[in-house]
C-alpha cells in the first residue's frame, strides 16, 4: 500500500474548520448557492490538482488573509475565481491553464446567479500581475493565513468579513503545516495583517500592498520589484 503524500495529509485536514461563521468550501454544500451537492468535492479535486502542479515548479507563495465569497468559496483555491477557470478572463491574459493544466475546471455556484461565474477584484489583479509581467504562475502559490470564508451571519454567506483572533489562533497549525509543505518556497504577504500573521510562526516574510482598497497600483509594483531582485539574485549565483 503507498503512504499518502504529506499534501494530501495537508487536503484532508482542511475539511476541519471553526465553529464560528465559517464556510468550509471542501467539506460543506452552499445550501443556496451552490448548483450541486457535489460541490465540496470539486472544490478538493481543484485545490488538490492546483497544488499538485506546483509541488516541484513553487518558488514563492503568495499568502492573504482570507477566503472570499466572490473567489474561493466557489472554485476552492485562494484568489482565483470561477471566471478565470471558466476562461473568461482571457481577453485579460489570464487563462484556466494558468491555474492548472491537467484537470477540466468546473464551476460549483448555481448559473442562474452569474451566467459567466463569480469574479473577484483581488484574483484579477492578482493573476493579471503575474501574467502582465511574464511571471511563471506554476512559481507562484496563492494561499491565505486563514484558509476558509468567515462570512457575516445577519447578512448570508455572500459576504466577508475579516477572521476573529481566535480563529486565527485556531488556523495557525493549518498555516504552520501549510508553510512547512513548502519550506523551501520564499513567503510573500499581501498585506500587514498577513505578514503580521506569519510573523507569528516565527516566519520572516518579504510584505507587498494587498491589492484591495485602492492598493493595486503598489502591488503591482511591489510585485515586478520583488521579482526583478530574484531574477538579479539569481544572474549572481551563477
Amino acid at each position: 500500500m503507498t503512504a499518502a503524500h504529506p499534501l494530501d495529509h495537508f487536503l484532508d485536514s482542511l475539511r476541519q474548520s471553526p465553529e464560528t461563521p465559517v464556510f468550509n468550501p471542501w467539506e460543506e454544500v452552499d445550501p443556496e448557492h451552490d448548483a450541486t451537492e457535489e460541490a465540496p468535492e470539486i472544490r478538493r479535486r481543484q485545490l488538490r490538482q492546483y497544488l499538485r502542479e506546483r509541488r516541484e515548479t513553487a518558488t514563492h507563495l503568495l499568502i492573504g488573509e482570507a477566503v472570499g465569497y466572490q473567489g474561493g468559496h466557489f472554485s476552492g483555491m485562494a484568489m482565483t475565481s470561477e471566471r478565470i477557470l471558466l476562461g473568461h478572463k482571457q481577453k485579460e491574459g489570464v487563462r484556466p491553464d494558468h491555474v492548472f493544466r491537467h484537470l477540466a475546471p468546473q464551476r460549483t455556484s448555481r448559473p442562474d446567479l452569474k451566467a459567466n461565474g463569480f469574479s473577484e477584484n483581488t484574483a484579477t489583479i492578482v493573476w493579471k500581475a503575474l501574467i502582465k509581467n511574464r511571471i511563471d504562475p506554476y512559481a507562484v502559490i496563492l494561499w491565505n493565513t486563514f484558509p476558509w470564508h468567515p462570512y457575516r451571519p445577519e447578512q448570508g454567506l455572500l459576504t466577508n468579513r475579516t477572521p476573529t483572533d481566535e480563529e486565527f489562533q485556531f488556523a495557525k497549525p493549518f498555516l504552520r503545516a501549510f508553510l512547512a509543505l513548502f519550506r523551501h518556497c520564499r513567503v510573500v504577504a499581501l498585506g500587514r495583517h498577513a505578514a503580521a500573521r506569519v510573523a507569528d510562526l516565527g516566519g520572516e516574510p518579504v510584505e507587498l500592498r494587498h491589492p484591495a482598497h485602492g492598493g493595486a497600483p503598489k502591488f503591482r509594483q511591489g510585485l515586478r520589484d520583488l521579482f526583478a531582485d530574484t531574477a538579479a539574485d539569481r544572474q549572481r549565483s551563477k
